[in-house]
């Protein structure tokens, strides 16, 4: 049967479509995979980075753990496998963190600049979710600028007819 749960469509798709880029990125040359552009973080590289390191950082937050030291922002320069790593480990635990408490469970957030912010959790799992759409069509644009073809699917009707089912 298929998915028809928002909350697994969003989780499961999410993990997926940040998978698909990373295979792409993995045939990729290392300048290709580190090629600056003018748009997100600047490369394929930073923006997927990017991705896992936030991902990360809101698991933290619906956590309660204080926060840690951002991966996108320590400067240090990850192989694709090792972003296929984090990605492995984070996802997961994501996922089972935004399932533990309603979705109208406020959390508390220290942002970058030293703010606190509070949150319902279930604006948490769409932050998370759209920004990483976001980003993913940031890499789709870099990929077509580095002539990549085919570039990896990326939508949710994709997703519906391609994913190996449960992530």
């Amino acid at each position: 049967m298929p998915e028809s749960d928002p909350l697994n469509i969003l989780l499961s798709f999410d993990r997926w479509a940040t998978a698909r880029m990373l295979d792409a990125c993995g045939k990729l040359t290392d300048e290709q995979f580190h090629h600056r552009f003018d748009m997100g973080p600047g490369s394929l590289h930073d923006t997927v980075t990017h991705i896992v390191g936030a991902m990360r950082a809101w698991t933290q937050t619906l956590t309660g753990q204080p926060p840690q030291p951002r991966i996108d922002t320590d400067g240090r320069r990850r192989t694709v496998a090792e972003l296929r790593a984090l990605l492995d480990e984070t996802a997961p635990a994501f996922a089972a963190e935004a399932r533990r408490l309603p979705f109208d469970a406020m959390v508390t957030r220290v942002t970058r600049d030293g703010q606190t912010i509070q949150l319902a959790r279930g604006a948490v799992l769409m932050q998370v979710t759209t920004h990483g759409m976001h980003h993913r069509a940031q890499c789709l644009n870099m990929l077509r600028q580095l002539g990549v073809k085919p570039l990896p699917p990326s939508s949710v009707a994709e997703w519906t007819r391609l994913a190996d089912k449960p992530a």
